[in-house]
């Protein structure tokens, strides 16, 4: 055993308002407003309503960093949930969340799309980042409770946490995919990378697949022992299971049967010209979604004339993604040159082939997407498991629709009823589409029926009680227990 596993227990800050559940992610469920407004403003994506949930029935604590530079704190509770902030400098910024997060990790996890980068200096960002938050969870978490760690960004938080807090009951949960091992094996800092995770009771995967490589590395690589479930280390059982997330399922139902959402709907249709077919894509910006090669393939379409624009329409929504960051500026120049070609090459006067639209949705503006779009087109070239396409069907309550899915996206797995195509194979995505679009109705509701029982059972609700009910159930526990003060500068706020 290292001399760092032989630290002690950091106690919670004495005085201090203490918690039996906290949830740590990179980002805080707020986020601060445009400037010149000191405001917060609840934060997007699917976590946040899959968290919030949960951790005001607990009186829970998040920790995680506000999304600005500097040493300013957001708001104490939020909806309920408590808040605690960790702070990132400039330089932080830059090596631990745009270097070895999203320049290393996030290609390397997605199949290494894009050639990963390694650089010593953003590992050790990353390192002395996920210290200061395994630190601030060790200050607020009750003693004997439960911390759930969150994503890539912080796969070296429950070794560090464990290493202060051994009373703690840790579990973590890694969104994307993890990739297999002649892609792992690339990572210089793989010990410390499968280190890390290991110091959880319970490590979560999106499906079996990602939780067989880990076990498979983890055995190969550390010395740990046991089955792909159940691995033996450093004197502990670390438990390992797939838990697919999923959706606030009733929230998109009941804004899916909202007059006003559906009348919205019905303008979008005829804003675009109240076209015989609609096809939607809604993705973030990022090269793993694929969303070039999907242009391509409704180009080709509009090319031999199967998609017409005076009777066929596609809207991709682009939301914005880490526009700092060179790679992604890249990638939408890309994107929009291509959007631009096919119009210029097929569209009508007053009648694109492609509405591109590079901005963010409300959700009831998304929703009214949803019930316009006859056809959901969602083909990353990899996706941890991609929740619009739950979504979608979720808003279909009339079981109309179709779903072209990404055979790469965790959410294949569950969503049988959809059309599935390798996006890497245009002529198999043209068709796909086609097929989608062509549909006979009785077949097109029994394919969203069957997607739609699997959406409304499981929802983001019994994605939690599931792993938290599996994590309970753990019984990994370190040997000896000795609370000690919190080390030197561990500060109040990480």
């Amino acid at each position: 055993m290292s001399a760092g596993r032989q630290r002690t227990a950091s106690p919670p800050i004495a005085g201090s308002a203490t918690s039996d559940f906290v949830v740590v992610a990179n980002r805080l469920p707020v986020h601060p407003a445009e400037p010149p407004s000191r405001a917060w403003e609840p934060s997007p994506g699917g976590l946040v309503p899959a968290l919030s949930g949960v951790l005001a029935g607990r009186d829970g604590v998040w920790v995680g960093w506000s999304g600005e530079i500097g040493p300013r704190d957001a708001p104490g509770t939020h909806e309920g949930m408590r808040l605690r902030s960790v702070h990132l400098t400039q330089r932080d910024y830059d090596e631990f969340y745009l270097g070895f997060s999203n320049a290393t990790l996030w290609p390397l996890y997605h199949d290494a799309v894009r050639t990963p980068t390694f650089h010593r200096d953003w590992f050790h960002a990353y390192r002395d980042v996920n210290r200061r938050y395994a630190e601030s969870a060790a200050q607020v978490a009750s003693f004997g409770g439960t911390v759930w760690v969150h994503d890539y960004q912080l796969q070296m938080v429950p070794r560090l946490l464990r290493e202060l807090r051994p009373d703690l009951k840790i579990g973590f949960f890694l969104h994307i995919p993890f990739p297999p091992r002649e892609l792992f094996l690339q990572l210089p800092w793989r010990h410390a990378i499968l280190d890390g995770l290991l110091g959880a009771d319970l490590v979560g995967f999106q499906v079996p697949g990602a939780a067989a490589n880990f076990s498979r590395l983890a055995r190969r690589l550390s010395g740990a022992k046991g089955t792909t479930s159940s691995i033996e280390y450093d004197g502990r059982t670390i438990n390992v299971g797939a838990f697919p997330i999923s959706i606030d399922s009733a929230r998109f139902v009941e804004r899916a049967q909202d007059p006003e959402v559906r009348a919205r709907a019905r303008q979008i249709r005829a804003d675009l010209g109240d076209p015989e077919v609609v096809l939607l894509g809604v993705d973030r910006l990022d090269y793993t979604k694929g969303i070039d090669n999907r242009i391509r393939a409704v180009a080709e379409l509009f090319a031999d004339g199967t998609l017409h624009p005076s009777k066929h329409v596609v809207v991709q929504v682009a939301v914005p993604s880490r526009e700092e960051d060179d790679h992604y500026v890249s990638e939408r120049r890309h994107l929009e040159q291509i959007v631009s070609e096919v119009n210029g090459d097929h569209a009508l006067v007053g009648r694109p082939a492609v509405h591109y639209l590079h901005q963010s949705l409300l959700m009831d503006e998304l929703v009214a997407m949803y019930l316009a779009a006859d056809v959901m087109v969602v083909t990353p070239f990899r996706d941890g498991m991609n929740l619009i396409a739950k979504e979608y069907v979720a808003c279909r309550t009339d079981l109309s629709g179709a779903l072209v899915l990404s055979e790469f996206a965790g959410a294949a797995a569950e969503l049988k009823g959809a059309f599935f195509v390798n996006p890497h194979d245009l002529e198999g995505m043209k068709e796909a589409i086609v097929r989608a679009m062509t549909v006979a109705p009785r077949e097109g509701r029994a394919r969203m029926l069957r997607m739609r029982r699997t959406v409304l059972r499981h929802d983001v609700h019994a994605w939690a009680s599931s792993f938290l009910g599996a994590l309970a159930r753990s019984t990994g526990r370190p040997r000896a227990i000795h609370a000690v003060q919190p080390s030197a500068g561990a500060t109040a706020n990480g």
